[in-house]
């Protein structure tokens, strides 16, 4: 479904990414982990369209959409649930899920508003709540949420658990191997990375914009190398 062929990006001077190449697979989730400062924010943005690479290519189903707008990305498939959430904090949780949907038909955004009140009960609950007041992992899945109603068939998350309460990583956790269930695909970018490479069917380590270590997601896990050298021991 997505490949990533030798993609190099940079700020100004700085180069964030060195040819770096991943693949991911249609049903599969793979997990991205590495220290601060690795590269992994500036890996989904570019393949969401949000920063230009220097070089490499980018390929949706097939077709290299390098470079493309982010709308067109969307209407592609691809949906980015980003790093801090980037919710309307001052419009309601019903709100926020009605813009996400403003390019829909009537008809079908009302499907996909129902959708969203079934599977998150807790959205549901607080549909007339400024999202300012969510919790945490309230506002996480209204993130997500909101990423579902262009119901994308690719769906990227720059780390979901990133300031959540130890019960709210597991909310989180929960909802990703939920949405694979689903048959999502989902690319994630996560600090809390042993339990991410558990989940995952596979696990790309980045270091210094490069991919240092890649492989199957639940050996990559109990890689003891991995968190002591490349990720840290509490990871």
């Amino acid at each position: 479904m997505l490949g990533v062929e030798r993609l190099t990006a940079r700020y100004g001077a700085v180069v964030a990414l060195r040819d770096v190449s991943l693949h991911v697979d249609a049903g599969e989730l793979v997990a991205v982990v590495g220290p601060n400062g690795a590269g992994k924010t500036t890996l989904l943005n570019t393949i969401a369209g949000l920063l230009r690479p220097v070089r490499g290519r980018v390929m949706l189903d097939g077709r290299d959409v390098t470079g493309a707008e982010p709308a067109a990305l969307v209407r592609a498939g691809l949906a980015l649930v980003p790093e801090h959430r980037r919710i309307f904090r001052d419009l309601t949780v019903g709100e926020n899920l009605q813009l996400a949907g403003v390019t829909a038909r009537p008809v079908e955004r009302r499907r996909r508003l129902a959708d969203a009140r079934a599977r998150f009960a807790v959205l549901d609950a607080r549909w007339d709540t400024a999202a300012g007041y969510l919790s945490g992992g309230e506002a996480q899945q209204l993130a997500v949420a909101r990423a579902l109603m262009s119901e994308p068939r690719l769906i990227l998350l720059d780390e979901p658990t990133l300031g959540l309460a130890p019960t709210m990583v597991d909310v989180v956790f929960d909802l990703l191997a939920d949405l694979r269930g689903r048959e999502r695909t989902l690319l994630v970018v996560e600090q809390n990375a042993r339990r991410a490479l558990e989940l995952a069917d596979r696990g790309y380590l980045l270091r210094t914009g490069e991919v240092a270590i890649e492989g199957p997601g639940p050996e990559l896990a109990v890689h003891e190398d991995l968190f002591g050298t490349y990720v840290g021991d509490d990871a």
